[in-house]
């Protein structure tokens, strides 16, 4: 298929839509469908693709995201950068509802899901660092711009959901290093690095969770409702990101897959 974006943005919980004057692209995968038609439009010149990690609808709880099928349709459209915003909570009290942070590390606490595309064949691929570091910086120096004061690294503990947290749980995520907690982020970014694809996270807090306000239950109202507020500041940082995202990848993302025989074709 012919190239036709080069960016991307997987939108999370409560962000459904990004693009103006875009248009719409059905992609089929070996994998199935992705979440949602995928829509295209310019951004600063560039060609960036949205598509809705849930779905328009949101009809796609966590656990049942088809995370293979959404990364291989927007390779196959030509992306080879995607940054995807996601809803977390907080599992330090200094990270708040409305706190953006650019996440450098993750934990997969995730049980039943389909988490790579190799099942056969020795393709082991380095996982270190999971997001790309070219990113990260970008929307650093981008969300500072624009006064939102994101934080710098966190690890992101990744469950299986849809459920949330006891307050056991949750006390034990930060005992071990957890800053926040989510449920889509993996094999959302492993997937992305499978596909030799730079994968840049941009975290919203949307609540303190349970172990940290043992006074107070996280909600799914909560979460709606703080992501919302703070949707137009989210929309207005990525769409400056992208018109200032770089054209050429000198990180380490696109060279994940060297020296490794691949047991098909990437798209």
């Amino acid at each position: 298929m012919q190239a036709q974006a080069e960016l991307a943005v997987v939108g999370g919980s409560g962000l459904y839509a990004l693009l103006d004057n875009a248009t719409e692209h059905r992609v089929d995968t070996p994998y199935g469908e992705p979440s949602d038609v995928i829509t295209i439009a310019d951004v600063g010149g560039r060609r960036v693709a949205f598509l809705p990690r849930h779905g328009r609808a949101h009809q796609y709880p966590p656990h049942l995201i088809p995370y293979r099928a959404n990364m291989w349709a927007l390779r196959s459209l030509g992306v080879r950068q995607v940054l995807a915003p996601c809803a977390v909570g907080g599992l330090r009290p200094d990270h708040g509802p409305g706190t953006f942070v650019v996440p450098d590390q993750l934990i997969d606490r995730t049980t039943g899901r389909a988490q790579t595309y190799y099942d056969r064949g020795a393709v082991h691929v380095s996982f270190a660092d999971p997001y790309c570091p070219t990113g990260r910086s970008v929307l650093l120096r981008v969300g500072t711009e624009q006064g939102l004061a994101p934080r710098d690294g966190g690890t992101v503990v990744v469950v299986e959901g849809p459920r949330f947290s006891t307050r056991a749980e949750s006390r034990w995520f930060t005992a071990i290093g957890g800053t926040l907690v989510n449920m889509t982020g993996h094999p959302e970014a492993v997937l992305a690095r499978e596909l030799a694809l730079c994968y840049t996270s941009i975290a919203l807090v949307t609540d303190l969770d349970a172990g940290v306000d043992s006074g107070h239950a996280v909600t799914q109202d909560e979460v709606f409702r703080v992501f919302g507020e703070n949707t137009d500041r989210l929309r207005g940082l990525l769409l400056a990101a992208l018109a200032q995202w770089p054209t050429d990848r000198d990180c380490d993302c696109p060279r994940s897959l060297d020296g490794i025989t691949l047991p098909f074709e990437l798209p």
